[in-house]
């Protein structure tokens, strides 16, 4: 591999959210940047973030909040339309180098003579394909239009899988500029006493997670199901759940800490296009019961157990077998961990900068030869 260019001093804008995994995403890859020299002001649109991820933030970069809406919680494209010019006018005022966004639909449109590198980490029509099996609906046929928009006017399109890039090209046709570089985590392997508990972390209002699948197994399990994550979503989204132990919403460190003392964990999503849980459950030294979707059997196969989504039987019937094999148990965990060792934040920063670096060049070529 070429050496990387350095970025030392490079500005960054950074948008994200405080509702779902990008959230995660932005702390590490940002923090992984700074090592490099580069300043992140980190833009969150959206609901506020609490307390604590505001201080986190602060660490890191800088943040600002802008009062704009996330795509999949606005009622039409008109609640969207001032974004990119906001996110333009921001980024020229604060004079940053490059702009990357971690929704497609706010760089559609966007004027700026700034680098932009956009992230699809997920969409509601890819979202639709997966857990519907159908189209995106009308209604939100512009959303679709947006994204698309977006693609075009990115300078590279990232996606944190190849699976999930193979959706992109399929529902949006090609995409230009697509790159796969893999999400990775900063969690270290850490020596902890393990008990007889499954546990689960998601968006459970999201049926995307599946947790309706989940708690209706949760029934037929012989160990304790503990399920940490909201049960009811901001646009009132609401699941029920009966059987397993629900924690609610709970801190990434209270989650880490159960993933450590947890002997198994599972991940039941019909749609992920990366899926951190698992991998951090994998560093936390649990064996994994993985839903068999496109995406975990490109990043799990042969290091976890697979079960039919649509089954809860079937992720039952998983789930006791690891808990009565100990030995399998016991393999598929190493397996799982030596495996999640393929995807360290070093790994996504190095591929990250070097996007950046590739895209600041050429700007810096084509400037002096205007």
């Amino acid at each position: 591999m070429t050496q990387l260019p350095s970025l030392n001093g490079m500005r960054l804008l950074m948008t994200l959210d405080a509702i779902g995994g990008v959230w995660r995403y932005a702390m590490d890859l940002a923090s992984g940047l700074r090592q490099l020299g580069v300043e992140t002001l980190f833009v969150c649109l959206g609901p506020a973030p609490s307390p604590d991820k505001v201080e986190e933030a602060d660490r890191i970069g800088r943040l600002v909040q802008l009062d704009a809406a996330l795509d999949w919680l606005a009622v039409d494209r008109e609640e969207l339309a001032k974004i990119p010019r906001l996110i333009a006018e921001l980024g020229a005022r604060e004079g940053v180098d490059l702009i990357h966004l971690n929704l497609p639909s706010q760089a559609a449109g966007i004027t700026s003579d700034l680098p932009v590198v956009t992230v699809s980490h997920s969409c509601v029509v890819t979202w639709f394909a997966a857990v519907r099996k159908a189209p995106v609906p009308d209604e939100w046929r512009w959303q679709q239009e947006l994204n698309r928009a977006g693609f075009d006017r990115s300078d590279v399109v990232v996606s944190p899988s190849a699976s999930h890039a193979a959706m992109l090209d399929a529902a949006y046709g090609t995409v230009p500029q697509l790159r796969v570089v893999y999400n990775g985590s900063r969690l270290e392997n850490v020596l902890a006493e393990k008990r007889d508990l499954v546990f689960a972390a998601g968006r459970w209002w999201d049926d995307g997670k599946n947790g309706f699948v989940l708690d209706q197994a949760a029934a037929a399990i012989d160990w304790p199901l503990t399920m940490a994550g909201s049960d009811t979503g901001p646009n009132g989204q609401h699941l029920p759940i009966r059987h397993a132990v629900h924690r609610g919403e709970l801190t990434h460190e209270q989650t880490v800490s159960l993933m450590r003392e947890a002997k198994i964990v599972v991940s039941p999503s019909i749609y992920e296009p990366f899926g951190l849980a698992p991998l951090e459950a994998a560093r936390a030294g649990a064996a994994l019961v993985l839903s068999d979707i496109p995406t975990y059997r490109e990043i799990w196969a042969d290091c976890a157990c697979f079960f039919d989504p649509n089954d809860p039987q079937a992720l039952a019937a998983a789930v006791n077998q690891l808990a009565e094999d100990g030995d399998l148990r016991a393999r598929l965990a190493v397996k799982a961990y030596d495996r999640s060792l393929d995807f360290t934040i070093d790994a996504q920063t190095q591929a990250m900068a070097r996007i950046y670096a590739d895209l600041c060049t050429q700007r810096k070529t084509l400037t002096a030869a205007e």
